[in-house]
């Protein structure tokens, strides 16, 4: 059920580390980590991705349209974020599976479980 290859955008060292450490203990082979959407875009063009956990809010930017770009090529993705909800998300993003702040093994994955059944 755990994606092999797996990209984390995160602007947060310290959460970055933590998704990578759960995803390896997970099962993941492979777990990218990007700190911006343009460390994100070239990682998305030059490894297979299985799954993306964008975290929602990156300081000056948000990943709305890097989740628009995944959608495009078929990437499945969920957002991480410390909002309490995704009412403030565009509407055609509302739908994607949020996974709330902190998070740990078990929030994880039950955030795969509803991406992945929404794309199963």
């Amino acid at each position: 059920m755990t994606p092999h290859h797996i990209l984390v955008l995160e602007d947060s060292l310290i959460i970055a580390m933590e998704a990578e450490d759960i995803f390896r203990g997970l099962g993941a082979s492979e777990i990218y980590v990007a700190s911006n959407l343009r460390e994100a875009k070239e990682l998305i063009d030059v490894h297979p991705i299985d799954f993306a956990l964008l975290d929602v809010n990156l300081g000056s930017t948000m990943s709305f349209d890097f989740a628009r770009a995944l959608r495009e090529k078929g990437v499945p993705f969920g957002f991480s974020s410390g909002y309490p909800d995704n009412t403030d998300f565009p509407d055609d993003l509302k739908s994607v599976s949020l996974l709330r702040k902190p998070f740990g093994e078990e929030t994880i994955l039950q955030h795969l479980a509803d991406v992945f059944g929404k794309h199963g």
